[in-house]
């Protein structure tokens, strides 16, 4: 079966920076539905579309059509009084971003008095290199259409 709309597609996806540093391994398949559904970047289904089971490639993105570039406006700081407990540097705290939208922060450091965050998705600015192995494709169920995403093995889970 050739990927085209509305099919849940199954691949191996390894993922790496311009520095050969790896984000992903690629050991763990991930499914997807094909079709605008912002499931996966538009320029990785473009190079999967009419593919079959089998099918490899490997497509770089630049920053602008991966994760964007970094945006310095999300780089903010708190006061560490506000600061929820628990939450240590990696962690994400869920607060109004700067166009007043609710938005993720990462905790980057925290230094005394106050907590420096970071709305930036942590590979923002990064161009990108996908080496991409098609293990499966199938029609996707009327239930996966309607959800936008594929389910997993055993029905809905999520």
């Amino acid at each position: 079966m050739k990927i085209t709309q509305n099919c849940a597609v199954t691949v191996r996806m390894k993922v790496t920076d311009s520095q050969g540093n790896v984000y992903d391994d690629g050991k763990q398949p991930v499914s997807y539905l094909h079709g605008d559904y912002d499931n996966l970047f538009p320029k990785l289904e473009a190079a999967l579309e009419g593919q079959e089971a089998g099918f490899e490639t490997v497509v770089q993105l630049a920053s602008a059509d991966a994760f964007g570039e970094r945006d310095e406006a999300l780089v903010t700081t708190m006061p560490k009084a506000d600061f929820p407990p628990g939450i240590k540097v990696g962690g994400q705290i869920r607060r109004m971003g700067p166009d007043g939208e609710p938005r993720y922060y990462f905790v980057t450091k925290i230094k005394g008095p106050t907590v420096l965050l970071d709305g930036n998705h942590p590979l923002c600015g990064k161009s990108l290199r996908f080496a991409i192995k098609v293990l499966d494709v199938r029609a996707a169920t009327e239930e996966e259409i309607a959800h936008q995403h594929v389910h997993g093995e055993h029905g809905h889970q999520h």
